[in-house]
Order: C-alpha cells, then structure tokens, then sequence
C-alpha cells in the first residue's frame, strides 16, 4: 500500500468578483483547509452585490482564512517580495479578467494578479460568461501567453451529478487539481477496461 502524499503548506489568494457563479468560489472556500493552507481572500466592489443574491446565508469562510479590504494595499500578497504561491479569481468576471489582462492595478485583487504574473506564480481565472466577444478571446490570450491558467466554469456531467453542488464540484475539483490540492468531490476518469 503507497503512502498517501501530501502537499506542502501552500499560501493562496482567493478572490471573488461580481460575475454570476458565487457557488463556485463559496465550494472552493469549503474544500480548502486553512489549517493547512494560509488562505486569504478579497472581494470585488460589486461581488458584495452577487454573493447577497446568490449566498442569501453569506459567505462562509473557512476557520483561519483571513478577509482583506479591495483598497488595502497593505497585505503580504500585494509585493513581488513576498509572493504566495497561487492565486484563484473565481468567479472571474470579463471586467475583472480585461483588467488583469491590461496590467491594471488600481486595488489590492489587480494588483495581486499583476503579482502572480509577473513572479510567474499561478494564477488561475474561472470566467463565467457566455457567449464570448472578440475582446474577451484577445484578453484570453493575452493572459494565457502570460502565464495564467484560464479554467472557465464549464461543469462535466460524466459522474451524473443529482444536485447544484454537485454539478459546481466538477469545476471545484478541476480548480483543486491546478492548485496541486487533492480532491474527493469528484470521482476521476476511468480508463475502458477491456
């Protein structure tokens, strides 16, 4: 029997902006340890907004993560001094994401995406928008050539899931997967046995 491996303490952004999709990020908070991750988030203006629709109980915030203000830059993930080792825009909306694209850095979640890009750390975007414009495609690419990870919410439906949850997961264990964090929301792909 192989032992199981675990990852090392990983420091991880999470931010969460006004696109739909509240869920995702609130699924990702529930599967993330603090204990052993250090985990920090920071929301956009208008994701306050979405998360009272769409999370009518709120966020929750798994014990030990520490929330920050958009307008504080004074936070450790804010320098290329002290980088973490990744970061998570989830939902990534395509204002969000144009911006990150065009090195705006005008509050603390840009500026961390500026961070992650150029310290070549990852970063990974979850847009949630359909259908996609010419404009969305180019800040696609460019952010790709840059480094990032683009991961959209595009949930699978092989494992047949019943619910809503279940259904977020199949993105949840995808964005688990690219952090390196193990997952068991969703089961993996089987080889055909012959």
């Amino acid at each position: 029997m192989r032992a199981p491996t675990y990852s090392p303490r990983l420091r991880i952004v999470i931010a969460i902006t006004g696109a739909s999709g509240s869920l995702y990020a609130q699924r990702l908070l529930d599967n993330l340890d603090a204990r052993a991750h250090e985990i920090h988030v920071v929301l956009s203006h208008y994701a306050h907004a979405v998360l009272a629709e769409e999370l009518p109980d709120g966020l929750r915030l798994p014990a030990g993560a520490v929330q920050h203000g958009l307008k504080s830059m004074n936070v450790p993930f804010a320098s290329g001094s002290n980088p973490f080792d990744a970061m998570v825009v989830i939902p990534c909306s395509m204002g969000t994401l144009g911006r990150i694209a065009h090195g705006t850095s005008d509050d603390v979640l840009l500026r961390a995406a500026d961070v992650m890009l150029k310290e070549r750390k990852k970063l990974i975007l979850v847009p949630r928008e359909t259908p996609l414009s010419l404009v969305h495609v180019k800040n696609l690419e460019l952010l790709l050539l840059a480094g990032a990870t683009i991961l959209p919410a595009n949930p699978s439906f092989y494992t047949r899931p019943q619910t809503v949850e279940q259904v977020v997961d199949t993105v949840v264990a995808r964005v688990l997967d690219h952090l390196g964090l193990p997952q068991q929301l969703v089961q993996r792909w089987q080889a055909e046995r012959e």
